[in-house]
């Protein structure tokens, strides 16, 4: 069974540690940082088989040259389309990788848009995805293009309900400040907020997310939605066609005016 822990940096991060009972070996995603990552495997008495990146940026990035020091045979893995310090193995759009010694496999899914190359890591019911969505919202654009980003939004929609999401950062109680913004009549965010704000309460994490609760309640998979549309529209003054213009204007507004 796979174990999944998230480890907190930065002011909002997380990097995630996959593990499986009675072995030592486990894979981290995205170690912006390296300290929380050595502090954590040394105290379980683990050793890094493999890191995952998911994107460029330092905040998931900046571990990763460390941990390759003291584990000099992890595997890196990470996009073939954008630069990542020490990356050995380039990935793209359905690229099947094992994670042994843990016995596991991911399916790699190219869902730019917050960056050119972005990935997202597929292991059966279980994703990866970064800085693509958020638990009840989505990454702003950087080096890629709000089209992209819709695009790859709607991929992620596409998968079963029951995926589970692990995004890499604690946005979930802002994101559902401007989710209520587009929807304030919405039972689902309301009640979504509610749940998630007695879970920070306690110092817990509100992520995962099953991507049904992400299909009630995230603005930017609902750009289907005549709520959500009208609202969009409200913002930009004209109309909107497609999913594309209505995710377009959310991001902007969520850019201009909330954030």
């Amino acid at each position: 069974m796979l174990r999944i822990h998230p480890l907190p940096a930065f002011d909002d991060n997380y990097i995630w540690v996959l593990t499986v009972p009675e072995q030592n070996a486990c894979i981290v995603v995205d170690p912006g940082d390296e300290e929380p990552v050595l502090e954590y495997l040394e105290k379980q008495g683990l050793e890094l088989s493999g890191i995952l990146v998911t994107h460029g940026h330092g905040d998931h990035t900046g571990g990763v040259r460390e941990l390759k020091k003291r584990w000099p045979r992890a595997m890196v893995w990470g996009p073939a389309r954008e630069p990542v310090p020490v990356v050995e193995e380039h990935l793209g759009e359905g690229d099947e990788i094992s994670l042994a010694p843990l016995p596991f496999s991911c399916r790699v899914m190219d869902v730019p848009g917050h960056t050119s190359g972005h990935l997202a890591y597929l292991s059966g019911d279980i994703l990866f995805c970064g800085d693509t969505l958020f638990a009840g919202g989505c990454g702003r654009v950087f080096s890629g293009t709000h089209d992209q980003l819709s695009d790859s939004l709607r991929r992620i929609a596409a998968l079963p309900a029951q995926t589970l999401v692990y995004c890499a950062h604690e946005y979930t109680l802002a994101n559902l400040g401007f989710a209520l913004w587009v929807e304030p009549d919405n039972p689902a965010i309301l009640a979504r907020k509610e749940a998630e704000e007695r879970k920070r309460a306690l110092g817990l994490p509100t992520v995962p997310s099953r991507l049904a609760l992400e299909l009630e309640t995230n603005p930017f998979l609902r750009t289907a939605e005549p709520a959500v549309v009208a609202a969009a529209e409200a913002w930009a003054g004209r109309a909107l066609n497609g999913h594309r213009e209505a995710f377009r204007a959310l991001r902007d507004w969520k850019d201009q005016d909330y954030d």
